[in-house]
């Protein structure tokens, strides 16, 4: 059994759970530890932990990060969640769980200020690092044994207390032989963590854990699979891969492999993609609703369409309009679950820009933007609604043919009016 002192990088201790050279109790012991060497790295209750350094005084406070008492709580420390306190809460529930807490308004520049001190840190370790946030990131420290002269372990543990030291804020780090699993193990034991799981142990670990308990299941799509009878990972793992593939399509082999630990998924050092758009400048503006929607599906078109090209979906669906005198105007909502299907755009943005659009306003362009990305990784949404479902399905097939037969294969009937009507005025 490998064991490790977080304090003072001893290793003598063997199965005691205080470091007989230094008393620490931080300790981490695991068979595999030393061959193991893909860390994800989560930053403690970041914007609050910054908070904290660069303010002493509040230090032992319950501190909430927002936008005053009619806004929603960004993030809060660790204290003022012991009170029931959490992000996206309504400012003015928090203060009521928590009347004794200190709320502070954003500072964007110091925590990215901080993110890329972090970042730095993690770059010393090796050049495979994937930010997925502003405050976490995969590690890839395979081969970098001799280099950092000690086991990825070690070396993340090292670089925990650098980082706490130097920069003023804690972390906390999963060791694996995934990201997936990483993920999971940085959350076992925060904050100053550091969780160590492996694919053997997973199926056991995840077994009797709720199935919203895997990363990537939201509330809808656990409903939908409570009705089929998966109340539980473990119902994930007793049932036949096939079936669930034939009940769920691409879905059904994600659960089956998330429900097992398994994640085939790379750390990926490419610079990452924040969001994905397409917008329209009209040659005239328009204030008629009937054909602003039309323009807007062409956008949600180009957006899934681009999405789906660089194998990404996101969450975040934002709608951007111009006005006459160049005002620009944004409006976004976030799904539960992340999408890249043109008529799911359209669906979502299409009450937002008719809630712009009662004045008889004039625009002279429309957007449609997707962000908060992930990897493709199937149609959840799917599960929801059948009808969904179908759409989904026929949108895929629509692809298949334009990229067999060019374009002009499969079109829409909104595509054919606007053609008809770009047509008719040229």
């Amino acid at each position: 059994m490998a064991w490790l002192c977080r304090d003072c990088d001893s290793q003598e201790g063997a199965n005691t759970e205080n470091c007989p050279s230094c008393g620490s109790g931080r300790v981490v012991n695991h068979a595999d530890l030393d061959h193991l060497s893909i860390a994800h790295i989560d930053c403690d209750a970041f914007y609050a932990a910054v908070e904290k350094r660069d303010n002493p005084d509040l230090r032992d406070k319950p501190v909430l990060i927002g936008g005053g008492t009619r806004g929603v709580v960004a993030t809060c420390c660790y204290i003022a969640r012991l009170h029931g306190v959490r992000s996206a809460m309504p400012m003015f529930k928090a203060l009521k769980a928590c009347p004794e807490a200190v709320v502070v308004r954003p500072r964007r520049e110091a925590y990215s200020k901080a993110s890329r001190e972090v970042r730095a840190k993690f770059e010393t370790l090796t050049p495979l690092v994937q930010m997925i946030s502003i405050d976490e990131g995969f590690l890839d420290l395979s081969g970098t044994t001799h280099v950092n002269g000690a086991t990825p372990a070690m070396a993340l543990s090292r670089l925990s207390r650098e980082i706490e030291a130097e920069i003023g804020i804690t972390i906390s780090i999963g060791l694996s032989e995934n990201k997936y699993l990483a993920k999971m193990a940085s959350e076992m034991d925060k904050p100053r963590g550091f969780g160590v799981l492996t694919v053997a142990e997973a199926p056991e670990y995840m077994a009797e854990k709720p199935i919203d308990f895997l990363h990537g299941v939201g509330k809808q799509h656990a409903k939908k699979l409570a009705k089929d009878g998966f109340y539980t990972v473990g119902d994930i793992q007793a049932a036949e891969q096939r079936e669930l593939i034939r009940r769920y399509g691409d879905t059904g082999q994600w659960l089956h492999d998330r429900a097992f630990g398994i994640d085939r998924r790379r750390v990926r050092i490419d610079k990452e993609r924040k969001s994905v758009s397409a917008e329209r400048t009209f040659n005239t503006d328009i204030s008629d609703q009937a054909l602003l929607e039309d323009r807007l599906w062409q956008v949600c078109e180009e957006t899934a369409r681009r999405a789906k090209g660089v194998n990404v979906e996101g969450a975040t669906i934002t709608l951007k309009l111009k006005t006459k005198t160049f005002r620009t105007l944004t409006r976004s909502q976030t799904l539960t679950t992340p999408t890249q299907l043109a008529q799911t755009l359209f669906r979502v943005a299409k009450p937002m820009l008719a809630r712009e659009t009662n004045s008889g306003q004039a625009y002279r362009l429309i957007g449609i933007g997707l962000s908060h990305l992930e990897e493709t990784r199937g149609d959840v949404r799917d599960l929801i609604d059948p009808q969904v479902e179908k759409r989904a399905k026929a949108e895929r097939a629509s692809d298949v043919a334009r990229s067999k037969f060019g374009k002009a294969a499969v079109v829409t009937g909104r595509s054919i009016r606007l053609d008809q009507r770009d047509t008719s005025k040229s």
